[in-house]
């Protein structure tokens, strides 16, 4: 694949200019893998209108050159990072630095206020997580191979489910498939929830035992490249009932009116309001209590966003989820969830795995 990050950091370089900054310091690990490639799990990133330097500790000597290459300057630090920091900030001398406000904590806050005071340090808001709605050709790639392996995983878990198998165990085939597939980890924690639990939208997989005539929800994701798919099928555990049915028939044509309705363009509300307004049509608005969606790419939770209060447009190449559900509690819930790609004049799923209600064990 081409190396995309040159012009990531010329991108990332105009904004700080017309923020009328001299630097912005990266905390947030995936913006700093989005625009240096560095993967590790400890760094600093600085970047001025000219060039970046990555700071990070000897864990990540090797690892470090080998990915961030010649696209910045790699400074291994034997004490803090922060220290190191400060000795490669006197050297640029820029006097209005920015900082990424939603990722810094407070006791960093306070390191800038006290070790960092001979700086002007000036709050930022989403700088580079605006540049990473747009997915150029490569992240696309990845997100479909992702949403691929994903697929497979879920084909091959369904077959071995049965009566009696614990959420958990349930949560280890599926796993172990997305594994064997080639996925290189868990975006987040598999959720299995089934029976009544299956009405809980963010429920942890448990010991319970799987029951004839259970819902059961999935929902899960696969990750190549470090970019992320998100999947959720809810499936019925023996032979469906007619209210199951007409459940899952009414979430699943919200879901498919969304992924036909959606375009760039759209305030994030409007698209929201495609599914909602077919569930509310049909009784169920009370039901839907989360949004439709979310970006997606290196972090399985990013920009743009689908939901009610979102007033801003989704931007073109943007991959996002589509995941309307309903949910009765006491008695179970249903999710049927999508990758979708913006491209130009309309959408692309990118999840395979069929809508239809399958009866599984």
């Amino acid at each position: 694949m081409p190396d995309r990050r040159p012009q990531r950091l010329e991108a990332l370089s105009e904004a700080i200019l017309e923020a009328h900054l001299d630097a912005i310091l990266l905390t947030s690990l995936p913006n700093i893998r989005y625009i240096t490639g560095f993967s590790g799990t400890s760094a600093l990133a600085l970047v001025t209108g000219k060039d970046a330097t990555l700071i990070t500790d000897f864990r990540y000597q090797t690892q470090a050159s080998a990915e961030v290459g010649e696209l910045a300057r790699v400074v291994i630090e034997p004490q803090s990072l922060w220290a190191g920091l400060w000795r490669t900030l006197p050297t640029r001398s820029p006097s209005s630095i920015g900082f990424e406000s939603h990722h810094l904590v407070h006791r960093d806050f306070q390191r800038l206020l006290e070790q960092g005071a001979r700086w002007q340090w000036r709050p930022t808001i989403d700088v580079v997580e605006t540049l990473r709605e747009r997915k150029d050709e490569d992240e696309l790639a990845l997100i479909s191979r992702a949403a691929n392996i994903a697929d497979a995983a879920l084909e091959r878990a369904i077959a071995e489910i049965r009566v009696g198998m614990s959420e958990l165990e349930i949560a280890g085939l599926l796993e172990r498939a997305l594994r064997d597939g080639g996925s290189e980890g868990f975006p987040f924690p598999t959720i299995v929830a089934s029976g009544e639990r299956s009405a809980l939208p963010h429920a942890r997989s448990t010991e319970r035992a799987v029951k004839d005539g259970d819902f059961l929800l999935i929902d899960f994701g696969a990750v190549v490249g470090g970019y992320c798919a998100d999947v959720t099928r809810t499936f019925v555990v023996g032979a469906a009932s007619e209210e199951q049915r007409e459940i899952h028939a009414i979430v699943r044509e919200a879901n498919e009116r969304a992924s036909r309705g959606i375009r760039a363009g759209m305030r994030g509300r409007d698209a929201d309001a495609v599914a909602r307004g077919y569930i509310e049509g049909r009784g169920f608005g009370d039901a839907f209590g989360h949004s439709l969606g979310h970006g997606i790419g290196i972090e399985v939770h990013e920009a743009p966003r689908l939901a009610r209060t979102a007033e801003a447009s989704l931007p073109d190449h943007a991959v996002v989820t589509i995941e309307p559900g309903i949910y009765r509690p006491g008695w179970g819930g249903v999710r049927i969830e999508d990758d979708v790609f913006l491209e130009d004049g309309g959408a692309r799923v990118l999840t395979a795995f069929s809508h239809d209600l399958i009866e599984i064990g």
